[in-house]
């Protein structure tokens, strides 16, 4: 690889990094606005929804609602 190619590389993945910074931070503000980190109930339904709403970032400004209603896994049991 030559050198202008890579240091094209380092400059497109450093954007790249930046641009996923900023859509966390807006996800942030979206789940701190609907109050979700201050509601004492602490499951994995609460977490998955706040988990949903950092991650769709600025989604949520157009009508994006992620919710988890319920998280029952069924965890295998081990075999005798």
């Amino acid at each position: 690889m030559n050198r202008k190619v890579a240091m094209a590389v380092r400059r497109n993945s450093g954007i790249l990094g930046v641009i996923v910074l900023i859509w966390l931070v807006i996800g942030v503000v979206a789940a701190v606005q609907r109050d979700y980190f201050k509601e004492s109930d602490a499951n994995c339904a609460t977490a998955g929804t706040i988990a949903l709403t950092i991650v769709a970032g600025p989604l949520n400004y157009a009508g994006v609602n992620p919710k988890v209603d319920d998280c029952d896994v069924q965890i295998p049991q081990p075999s005798e």
